[in-house]
């Protein structure tokens, strides 16, 4: 997501270039928004980008990242990306974080699961079948948020806790691995560092912090 006007839409940039592969190296892909591309922070504070640094301190080879990831992306929009641009080869780790554009859009939860469910079976054939290699990352709860003061924020939570037991059932069914960051996401209510300068996205702080959540089931799967 990210704020114009008042309102959320997509951003424009064009999508990044694949990574020049490293040799004898673990392939990464991480799909997503504005929550994967780090809306509002560094190329090198985004939390795929953390992960991949944790997990080399760990002495595990790994490539930097593939980001197929656009802010105000719904599923609709990554899966037309997936389309219109499918990745190369097969990876070892494939991260999915979906569906915040799909609620702020208010679609509703039973059209989300389909949807969703499509593209965590993409995931799973782009980690050439291999489900323990895809790891969900739940949605984060943007209504503890500055931005969030013009919403009912209390059904903003309700209908984002609806999205993540979609996907956490998903995941599950699929055999993939789950981490759920939202209830790191909602300490930024008390901690504004934890929050970009526009009020809505993450900082670097959370980003770092959401990488160390996600580190043992990445460790897992590599």
């Amino acid at each position: 997501m990210i704020l114009a006007g008042g309102l959320l839409i997509g951003c424009t940039e064009p999508m990044e270039q694949p990574p020049t592969p490293t040799p004898g190296a673990a392939r990464v892909l991480a799909l997503g928004d504005s929550y994967t591309i780090g809306q509002g922070v560094a190329e090198d504070a985004r939390w795929p980008m953390r992960l991949a640094a944790r997990l080399r301190e760990q002495n595990i080879v790994i490539t930097a990242p593939e980001i197929i990831a656009k802010t105000g992306w719904t599923t609709d929009d990554l899966a037309h990306a997936l389309d219109q641009r499918p990745p190369r080869g097969l990876y070892d780790l494939v991260t999915l974080l979906i569906g915040v554009n799909d609620q702020y859009d208010g679609r509703a939860v039973e059209d989300y699961r389909p949807k969703f469910r499509a593209l965590l079976e993409r995931a799973i054939e782009l980690a050439g079948g291999r489900a323990a290699h895809v790891i969900v990352v739940a949605i984060p709860d943007w209504s503890v948020t500055p931005f969030a003061t013009c919403f009912d924020s209390a059904a903003v939570a309700a209908e984002l806790t609806r999205y993540n037991a979609v996907n956490r059932d998903e995941t599950q069914r699929a055999g993939a691995r789950y981490v759920d960051i939202t209830p790191n996401s909602r300490t930024a209510a008390d901690d504004r560092t934890l929050l970009a300068d526009d009020g809505l996205h993450p900082s670097a702080k959370m980003y770092d912090a959401w990488a160390q959540l996600i580190l043992p089931a990445a460790q897992a799967a590599l």
